[in-house]
């Protein structure tokens, strides 16, 4: 079974476009990691939130924003009762799918990834916020746009309140940012950009925990969504160096320099492909 989900990582990696199928994505990476475990249990979930968001609106075709977010909160915290895991939020089963179904527990971007599956299949236009440091969903009709926390049970959460988060996390857990509301925020991200952002919590929750060979496994994966990512060959380069890796560090940098030759770090690449190249002589 995990020889179909590095599979289908591979064929989203060569797609073009915003929208992936994020769940099963998600889902993908998770049996990386427990290929014995049956998806299907899973994908029958999947099929259950959105059988229960139809079920919820009765019926109607073209919902008001309004009607739509509540029957989306009442599914998955309502039925479900999914949340948050903020007493253990660096636990790796945060980020893995299969395990936030199994706990109703969850990173924000892994329960943004449900929030996102069950209104794109009632046909919504819905996606991650581009937000520094806590993932948002952000939903679309009539000309309006809601933007929840999934995290937070899915509330929503207007400009104010984003400036004041953005003013807690100073930056956010995953990523640099002022704490200045721009337009720019509101923006929704590619689909690959989320999924990214999911496997890059474990990568650096390995990476703080010592786990260094298991990161440069999540940095492979990682390319296989994104192959085409510089900056994803520039840190495979960096952590190969730094587990002695050195073939694999020189294989990686050339990459990186060759998919973007105008980057800011390209010296500084250029300067260690140097010493990889050195030292394996």
């Amino acid at each position: 079974m995990g020889e179909g989900a590095e599979a289908l990582l591979i064929e989203l990696g060569r797609a073009d476009g915003m929208i992936l199928p994020l769940a099963e994505a998600a889902l993908a990476f998770a049996r990386l990691d427990r290929p014995e475990v049956d998806p299907e249990g899973y994908r029958a979930h999947l099929d259950q939130l959105a059988d229960e968001l139809a079920a919820e609106l009765g019926g109607v075709s073209a919902p008001p924003l309004k009607q739509r977010v509540a029957a989306l909160v009442q599914v998955m915290v309502g039925n479900h009762g999914y949340q948050g895991d903020g007493a253990t939020y660096d636990d790796l089963a945060n980020a893995d799918l299969m395990r936030v179904i199994d706990r109703r527990r969850g990173l924000p971007v892994a329960l943004g990834i449900l929030y996102i599956h069950a209104a794109r299949a009632q046909g919504w236009q819905a996606g991650g916020l581009n937000f520094p440091g806590h993932f948002l969903v952000r939903i679309d009709a009539g000309g309006e746009r809601a933007i929840l926390d999934p995290f937070a049970g899915g509330e929503l959460r207007s400009a104010a309140q984003l400036r004041k988060l953005m003013q807690l996390l100073g930056g956010g857990r995953d990523g640099g940012g002022s704490a200045e509301l721009k337009p720019e925020h509101y923006r929704m991200v590619a689909d690959r950009e989320v999924l990214l952002r999911l496997q890059n919590n474990i990568k650096l929750r390995l990476l703080q925990a010592g786990g260094s060979e298991a990161a440069f496994e999540v940095l492979r994966r990682m390319r296989l969504l994104a192959p085409g990512h510089a900056d994803l060959w520039r840190e495979t380069g960096m952590l190969a160096n730094h587990i002695g890796r050195l073939t694999a560090g020189i294989a990686a940098l050339e990459t990186a320099i060759r998919l973007d030759p105008a980057a800011e770090w390209r010296h500084e690449a250029a300067l260690l492909l140097q010493q990889l190249k050195g030292r394996l002589n």
